[in-house]
């Protein structure tokens, strides 16, 4: 069974107390529709689960079949460095059919974020590097296609339903 390789740390974006009993981790891609399917679902869970659960998202963007994939990244990251990381990566799901460049100003234009810094850092690739970081450690990990969820550091090779998700949460939960 793959391992997460690249441990739960201080650049990670994390919702949820970090002494929670299950790290839930997600590889995703802003674009994939699976991981869109995804997103309604985890939240699902996090309110299942409360403060027993800590939850990490990290970007795998999946440029040869996403072509906006890297940008929706960048640009959570870009409202990352402003303290609005999960606003964005939310926005961005809920509006996951019209994505491009245009939606992300509006986005940022939502949060109050500076329109043309965003711009600037997508047309410098300001983020590129923090996305590639997560997309090594992913590959690392063995990812191979998003979503891919660890739980307690163990992929979780089953479907990414809420029931066959949260029955395997309660497992680990229980292991610990």
């Amino acid at each position: 069974m793959a391992t997460l390789r690249v441990p739960v740390g201080s650049s990670d974006h994390v919702q949820g107390p970090g002494d929670a009993v299950v790290t839930l981790v997600e590889y995703g891609d802003y674009q994939c529709p699976h991981c869109g399917r995804a997103y309604p679902i985890v939240k699902a869970i996090q309110k299942e689960f409360g403060n027993q659960l800590r939850f990490v998202f990290r970007n795998f963007p999946l440029r040869e079949l996403h072509p906006h994939a890297e940008a929706a990244a960048e640009t959570a990251e870009f409202a990352g460095e402003q303290g609005k990381f999960w606003e964005m990566h939310d926005l961005i799901f809920e509006n996951q059919s019209a994505l491009g460049e245009r939606l992300f100003s509006e986005l940022a234009r939502r949060l109050d974020l500076d329109v043309n810094a965003l711009r600037e850092s997508l047309r410098s690739g300001a983020f590129s590097e923090r996305v590639a970081r997560d997309f090594s450690g992913g590959v690392r990990s063995g990812v191979n296609g998003t979503p891919t969820f660890f739980i307690n550091g163990a992929r979780h090779d089953a479907s990414f339903e809420f029931e066959t998700l949260s029955a395997a949460i309660r497992e680990s939960r229980n292991d610990t």
